[in-house]
């Protein structure tokens, strides 16, 4: 195996820029090496966001794109007929572009694009292709909705308030040099992991003329207003979700839909439910408005039901009350016969198709592919006028694609977008595997790649890898990170443990006030155990790690357990009682995962600390965490590393500078954060490379 080491130091992200700008695939070809490689990460593309024209004949969708010279992912916007010809760039350069939406008779696409500070809308004639500016924003518009005569298009955008202030500093003399004033901050979510500190202000309504012209403010008050937006057929009223509750700041599971109208500015509030309805779709003949319904009560773990109700609100009535998974992203047909909606079972995105009254049944399946650095369910969808559906969907060796199907028509495949990569790559296969777990008899679903090359005569490596969430779910997608890990010569072994998405509300609430847990570690030691058995994994060799909740159940495990070699912890939590008074989230994570707040239930945020096992730890242990991360902040890393370190467990900590929870956002991120794993767990994989035979 051929592994290099980059120092666990703040420079390691400049040594790997270098390390990117290596020979492209054709040499590689040329001297016999096929395996996927670091740098071959910055070559991946993937299809995103699909929107079909109304009649069907068209699907535009973002291309995202690496930039290995501004070390970036850049968004160019693709169209391709529906038969699968006429593939071609519809806005592509320096810009980035994305949220490509069509008018609704089809002869224009509004789009979001980025060459500075702002993104800023513009329309695209198509017949002509010319495109206008047609907005000046001061911030960044999102949640993008024609109205249904195409005359305006509605969008949210932030507007910022008054900052508060107490006391005002005596006045500065001419040419003096003071110190930045200091920030009063009195507002309950004050810092977001991504953004950093955020000035006061609220997300807001607007509409705006489509050929251009001043954007006008429709919503108000000191409330944050969430799209998505829908229109009613008259163009009169936008709906969307909110809360306008005194404490709404506190009650992050707290939204209804409300319907504002356009001309007037007149709000009417149309549902009054505990938990949060959102996403509204209304139907063709404005009488009717289908949406997602989480009704929450306090629990850990919920699942969105698909409701109808009349466009006054009245007589809500869940339609998906048999569909034992979350149902999301409605859209009435045409003909306003059903709902299409997507959702996910057992480790897999599908479109959904359903009838007031009716069964739901499965129109498009296989949605995935645009997580490419490790294998989430994802994959995004849209329906023309006459039923055909557009969607994205990979496989578990090839990112996103972009496909249409019809109602009960096959799948049409419209784009191969790393082939020329990809199809000269020896990659690793992935392979199911089902087995209960040890703690109380629980089925568990889980996936394992073997390496290139592989020999199932021969011994191998293994890695756990963990997902995050914890209520989020991997399945057989393509990953980056366990591609990589398998093309040096490691079976990379994944499950669903109990609480995973996909599964159904009973397997998601086995985790309630249990994470982490010995009950989670224990899915993932049987899953362990049921890999040994197979006869190529050897169990001298083991090898953990996880991000985000992944990486506080990989740090709780080897508070547990001395099975594993070495251990590669990203961005943990280490003791619940500092995280959840320091994260960005801390109103909805203790209403979610903790029977209170940590000074009524210290010993119970203590027992599901990693650092309350720290005495039992002699794994050696990698960590790494972005030095911007306000999800799970740094300072829980770096109490896990003293304690280590006074322990005298061999351990580094890796810092990546100016990134905040997703460390791997930047292509040369990604490649470091998975060369610096596989650096570590190369040192203490003192047996060689995996060929030795079972009688070893």
């Amino acid at each position: 195996m051929r592994r290099t080491f980059f120092p666990m130091t703040v420079p390691f992200v400049l040594a790997l820029c270098a390390a990117a700008v290596a020979p492209l695939a054709g040499a590689d070809d040329e001297a016999g090496d096929r395996h996927l490689k670091s740098e071959d990460l910055f070559d991946l593309q993937y299809a995103t966001d699909p929107q079909v024209s109304p009649d069907g004949t068209r699907v535009a969708y973002v291309r995202a794109i690496n930039d290995i010279m501004l070390d970036d992912t850049r968004g160019n916007i693709w169209i391709a007929a529906a038969d699968g010809s006429d593939h071609r760039p519809l806005l592509s350069g320096k810009a980035s572009y994305s949220s490509p939406r069509w008018s609704p008779d089809g002869k224009r696409l509004a789009y979001i694009a980025k060459a500075g500070d702002k993104p800023q809308l513009h329309v695209r004639w198509m017949e002509t292709g010319e495109s206008a500016l047609v907005t000046n924003l001061v911030e960044s518009p999102s949640s993008l909705a024609w109205s249904p005569d195409g005359t305006q298009i509605a969008f949210t955008m932030r507007v910022s308030a008054e900052k508060p202030s107490l006391a005002s500093p005596p006045k500065k003399p001419e040419g003096a040099e003071w110190a930045p004033e200091v920030a009063v901050i009195d507002s309950v979510i004050y810092r977001f992991d991504g953004r950093g500190y955020v000035d006061p202000g609220f997300e807001h309504v607007f509409v705006v003329p489509a050929d251009g012209g001043s954007a006008r403010q429709v919503s108000t008050g000191d409330y944050d207003h969430s799209g998505p937006l829908a229109w009613t057929p008259d163009g009169q009223r936008i709906v969307f979700s909110t809360n306008r509750s005194t404490d709404w700041q506190y009650e992050r599971t707290e939204r209804d839909l409300y319907a504002v109208n356009v001309a007037s500015g007149q709000l009417v509030r149309l549902t009054d439910l505990p938990g949060v309805e959102r996403s509204p779709s209304v139907s063709p003949d404005g009488k009717r408005i289908a949406f997602e319904r989480d009704d929450h009560q306090g629990r850990q773990y919920s699942i969105s039901r698909l409701a109808v109700m009349t466009i006054d609100g009245g007589n809500p009535e869940i339609v998906t009350a048999d569909l034992d998974r979350s149902a999301e992203g409605p859209r009435w047909a045409a003909d306003g016969s059903g709902i299409y909606f997507h959702f996910d079972d057992r480790g897999k995105r599908k479109v959904g198709f359903v009838i007031p009254g009716e069964k739901v049944r499965s129109v498009a399946e296989g949605l995935g592919g645009t997580t490419i650095g490790r294998p989430y369910i994802s994959g995004e969808y849209s329906v023309a006028d006459n039923g055909l559906v557009a969607y994205t969907a990979g496989s578990a060796q090839r990112p996103a694609d972009l496909f249409v199907k019809r109602t009960r028509g096959e799948p049409r495949r419209l784009t191969r977008l790393n082939e020329n990569l990809l199809g000269h790559r020896d990659l690793a296969e992935v392979h199911e595997i089902v087995y209960e777990s040890s703690v109380d008899g629980t089925e568990i679903q889980g996936w394992y790649l073997t390496p290139p090359d592989f020999d199932p005569d021969k011994t191998y490596p293994l890695i756990l890898e963990i997902h995050g969430g914890p209520h989020l779910a991997y399945g057989p997608h393509f990953s980056a990170e366990m591609q990589r890990f398998a093309a040096e010569g490691y079976v990379v072994f994944y499950d669903n443990h109990r609480g995973s998405s996909s599964y159904g509300e009973e397997f998601g609430l086995k985790l309630e006030y249990k994470y982490s847990s010995e009950e989670d570690f224990g899915d993932h030691m049987s899953g362990i155990d049921a890999m040994i058995e197979k006869g190529f994994v050897d169990p001298d060799r083991l090898f953990i790690t996880g991000g985000s909740a992944g990486g506080i159940a990989a740090a709780y495990a080897i508070g547990l357990t001395d099975r594993f070699r070495a251990a590669a912890v990203a961005k943990p939590v280490i003791n619940w009682i500092s995280k959840t008074l320091t994260g960005d989230i801390y109103t909805s994570q203790i209403d979610h995962q903790f029977p209170g707040p940590p000074w009524e239930e210290f010993e119970h945020y203590w027992k599901r600390s990693p650092l309350s096992l720290v005495g039992n730890v002699t794994t050696p242990t990698l960590l790494i965490t972005g030095e911007d991360d306000y999800r799970t902040p740094i300072s829980e890393t770096e109490q896990y590393y003293q304690a280590l370190k006074l322990r005298r467990v061999d351990t580094v900590m890796v810092r990546v500078p100016e990134s905040p929870h997703g460390i791997a956002g930047k292509p040369s991120r990604m490649i470091a954060k998975i060369d610096n794993i596989l650096a570590w767990f190369e040192r203490y994989d003192t047996d060689g490379s995996p060929d030795a035979s079972h009688d070893d």
